[in-house]
């Protein structure tokens, strides 16, 4: 197994580095949360309800401190603040936002309730941004500097060739332009800012018949975020490492 990263010299040489990860209770964010672990990264595992979360709880348990559980409701404004505080002056070197829903089933015009569509935004698309400005002192402060956010292919307006799944797919496509925003805003405090699709991945959320597994998929990603450069900041990477178009 590869070597954890090394800060810079001067910036707390004697610490992990640490991720924060949010829907970190199943699927890609549990297996991200797994194999950050594993790699000697401090884990920040982030989640709505802990109490429920019983991989999340066992992985903790036996991962010799570097995984820790928070209770967060990304879409709770006040509760993505008290989590910053909690954690003033600690450096997270990736802020990945992974927490997502899928929106209702069958979305056709007429039949696509306005409250549906505003609660997979609030989820998708509302809640990186506020959890990037929430940490951004926090994610400055570490070596890494990246903010990375699970978009998904759905949201490319390039690739789009079969249609539906209205609610889905405009979060995706919006919080690609989020991202997009961020790493310009933010270039001059080196900050990078992505998007990444993890593919179709075997989850309780989308299906038991994709062809990537989650191990394979939180592999992959990995592997791209291990290899970001500044110059990488405001693109949208495929779980392979190679760029999707908007």
């Amino acid at each position: 197994m590869a070597a954890p990263p090394v800060r810079p010299a001067g910036i707390l040489t004697d610490m992990p580095p640490t991720i924060l990860i949010t829907g970190a209770n199943r699927g890609i964010g549990l297996e991200l949360a797994r194999q950050y672990a594993a790699g000697r990264w401090q884990v920040r595992a982030c989640c709505r309800q802990p109490e429920r979360a019983e991989e999340l709880g066992h992985l903790a348990g036996s991962a010799a401190g570097r995984v820790t559980v928070h209770r967060l409701d990304v879409t709770d404004g006040k509760a993505i603040a008290a989590l910053a505080d909690a954690l003033r002056g600690e450096p997270i070197d990736i802020l990945l936002n992974n927490a997502g829903v899928f929106g209702v089933s069958g979305e056709h015009p007429g039949n696509l309730a306005e409250s549906d569509w505003i609660d997979v935004l609030r989820v998708n698309t509302i809640a990186p941004f506020m959890m990037a400005g929430a940490f951004l002192d926090h994610v400055k402060q570490g070596s890494r500097r990246i903010i990375a956010t699970i978009s998904s292919k759905m949201g490319s307006i390039a690739d789009n060739s079969s249609g539906g799944r209205y609610s889905y797919r405009s979060s995706k496509a919006a919080v690609n332009m989020v991202m997009k925003s961020l790493a310009v805003d933010l270039k001059e405090a080196g900050i990078i800012a992505i998007t990444l699709n993890p593919g179709w991945v075997r989850t309780r959320m989308r299906g038991a018949g994709a062809p990537l597994s989650v191990e394979e998929s939180a592999a992959g990603l990995r592997g791209v975020l291990d290899r970001l450069k500044p110059e990488d900041s405001g693109n949208f990477f495929n779980h392979d490492g190679s760029v999707i178009p908007w």
